[in-house]
């Protein structure tokens, strides 16, 4: 405890400190919303085809965004027909007649309300992209371990990337129905239930085994070079994740199922130009990842100097001591004087039946009262 006079100085000298340094931390802070917000802008340019129209102007035109669908569509039938066939053959069957019409067709994009697109451009579903959308299975419990697949949950995605620093573990047998949301490189995986609704992540490794939970959608795309560029789509606000919030919360409660899901619309070009577009995002988004890193990096040193600064005023490094300050020992026996010197306060007596008695001598109310019952009967 310093002197009275030290403590003056200590605080008057915290306060400049710590004001400069919270006027610091609340700048770096307008800085960060600020990168967020732009991020959001940058975005929207992207989807909307704002961000590769001097690139359209200076390249004649290619394939379009419609004529690329039409490859998706056919490819995507495809896929399904080979499945078909793979299963009447593991079933030692013959294809039934017309087996080629139960192929279950896509959700079209309702496209309502929705802007015009650039030249070249098309509306898609997140349906018609895919080959299949689906998610985790409920029974995962019985196959929680110590090690072997890796299980992927909401909280691995919910910073819209995918993070594995810490996972869980599964071993599910062969014949497990869950075996069906096993996850390879390229695929996109969505929030679908809890706080993080919406959030997405794109599998941009080799993933050896994984899996993932419930409330998570796993969408394999057909054509796996648009993996990129819908992922943006669905982490921007003008784009995907404006619509699934809007279903989410629509309903009073956040969820999404795999139909919401799939009727997501997507703006899409051409691929060249979608290559381009890429390309042009990623060289602006690596330089604010890097104003984002030193943000970060200069908050967590404010906060460390903070410490330093509490630290120093505390061990009696802030300010200069003064050998004609009073004491501190003075100060504590004035303390101490005060304090023996102040009226003892009076234990009132309380009117509660039983209690009016109560002995002087430690006695739990309830063993007193049951005496007390048995003496006045």
């Amino acid at each position: 405890m310093p002197p009275s006079n030290e403590q003056v100085r200590i605080v008057t000298k915290l306060e400049e400190l710590l004001s400069d340094l919270d006027a610091g931390v609340a700048e770096l802070k307008a800085a960060q919303q600020k990168l967020a917000q732009y991020r959001q802008a940058l975005l929207k340019a992207a989807v909307e085809g704002a961000l590769t129209a001097e690139w359209r102007a200076n390249n004649p035109p290619g394939e379009t965004g419609a004529q690329l669908l039409d490859r998706i569509l056919h490819e995507r039938r495809q896929r399904w027909e080979e499945k078909q066939l793979a299963r009447f053959k593991a079933q030692g069957k013959t294809p039934s007649k017309n087996w080629q019409a139960k192929y279950p067709e896509p959700v079209q994009p309702d496209t309502t309300g929705l802007p015009p697109l650039p030249e070249g451009w098309v509306w898609a579903s997140v349906d018609q992209l895919s080959e299949f959308i689906t998610s985790g299975s409920r029974g995962w419990a019985d196959y929680y371990a110590m090690n072997g697949a890796t299980f992927i949950r909401s909280q691995n995605i919910n910073k819209d990337y995918l993070d594995l620093a810490d996972i869980a573990f599964v071993d599910p047998p062969p014949s497990s129905e869950g075996v069906r949301t096993r996850v390879t490189r390229n695929d996109l995986l969505l929030t679908i239930t809890g706080a993080n609704v919406g959030k997405t992540a794109l599998v941009d490794m080799d993933i050896k085994e994984a899996y993932v939970s419930q409330h998570v959608a796993l969408i394999r795309l057909v054509n796996t070079t648009l993996g990129s560029y819908v992922h943006l789509f669905l982490t921007a606000s003008a784009g995907g994740r404006g619509q699934l919030n809007k279903a989410a919360y629509g309903a009073g409660k956040p969820g999404l199922n795999l139909q919401q899901v799939g009727s997501v619309v997507v703006p899409i070009s051409g691929e060249q130009e979608n290559a381009a577009l890429i390309q042009a995002l990623s060289a602006q988004s690596c330089a604010l990842d890097a104003q984002e890193i030193a943000i970060v990096h200069s908050l967590k040193q404010s906060a460390a100097q903070r410490k330093n600064i509490l630290k120093a005023a505390f061990s009696g490094q802030l300010v200069p001591q003064d050998p004609n300050d009073e004491p501190a020992s003075v100060l504590l026996e004035r303390i101490r004087a005060a304090r023996a010197a102040a009226p003892k306060p009076q234990r009132g007596r309380r009117n509660v039946g039983f209690d009016d008695d109560l002995p002087m001598v430690a006695e739990p109310k309830a063993v007193y009262r049951r005496r007390k019952v048995k003496e006045r009967a």
